[in-house]
């Protein structure tokens, strides 16, 4: 896939990683806009290739009264916002073969979510759409077999494909990121390296997954330096209240020293 074909994506040629960044849930216009700005001010100044995420609804929560969503067509039209205001590409997550045209219609990228990557019928209608097609790896699947997620695509007459690795189980509560992975993936497709949720705490006995945020520099520059076309980071300028996935995202007002690191170490690995 070349990553020009992303409708709206800027400095494609920097030759740099690409970010895939935002909120975990769209909460409302005001704060979606606020982050996907700073976020955009950011990437042009670092040459970035950037696409704003956000989940237009959470469908896989834990507990019945976590919060999934201010209303699909209200957020969808949020991310269409976002794409025109700031003219970039958009990219949010579909749980259901129907979310496939619906999102479709607003956003550039259609996201599989891990858990549900081997749903033959959800993955066969993301990519009938045309729309690039982001397979996250689900935690319980080696490497080697996303190789038949991309197929199921390609299959499709789709080759706009990127796979993200979000890492994989550890035990009950615990994710961690082989980072031999990276170049097996690439084999089939660009490979991104989710970071915040590879830093996830999930099945807390409070139902609430928890995380590890301090991590987060340290796995996102292991990500680059092994070899990653893309980093996928959630990030809000408040995560302790956060609606969604507050325990591992990156405070928003620590992005741009993180891509700046990144740049650097993205540089270092061109030259060798």
């Amino acid at each position: 896939m070349k990553l020009a074909l992303i409708p709206k994506i800027k400095h494609a040629t920097s030759n740099n990683f690409f970010l895939l960044a935002g909120p975990c849930a769209i909460e409302g216009e005001e704060m979606a806009l606020h982050i996907a700005e700073k976020i955009v001010t950011i990437t042009d100044k670092l040459g970035i290739p950037y696409i704003f995420k956000g989940s237009f609804k959470k469908a896989n929560r834990s507990r019945i009264d976590s919060f999934t969503g201010i209303g699909d067509e209200k957020a969808l039209k949020i991310l269409k916002k976002v794409s025109e205001t700031f003219n970039v590409p958009t990219v949010t997550d579909i749980h259901d073969v129907s979310d496939a045209s619906m999102a479709a219609e607003y956003v550039d990228v259609l996201q599989i979510p891990a858990f549900l990557v081997r749903q033959t019928d959800l993955v066969v209608a993301a990519a009938e759409t045309g729309k690039v097609v982001n397979l996250k790896k689900g935690q319980f699947m080696s490497p080697e077999s996303m190789k038949y997620a991309v197929t199921k695509v390609t299959d499709c007459k789709n080759n706009q494909i990127l796979i993200t690795d979000r890492g994989t189980m550890f035990g009950y509560q615990d994710m961690i990121v082989d980072f031999r992975g990276i170049p097996t993936m690439k084999q089939f497709a660009p490979v991104v390296l989710d970071v915040t949720h590879s830093l996830q705490q999930p099945n807390q006995s409070a139902g609430v997954t928890g995380g590890r945020p301090e991590m987060i520099s340290t796995i996102a520059r292991a990500g680059i330096a092994t070899g990653a076309d893309g980093i996928f980071i959630e990030t809000h300028f408040d995560p302790a209240h956060a609606k969604s996935d507050g325990a591992n995202m990156l405070n928003l007002n620590l992005l741009e020293k993180l891509l700046t690191d990144l740049v650097a170490i993205r540089k270092t690995i061109n030259q060798l």
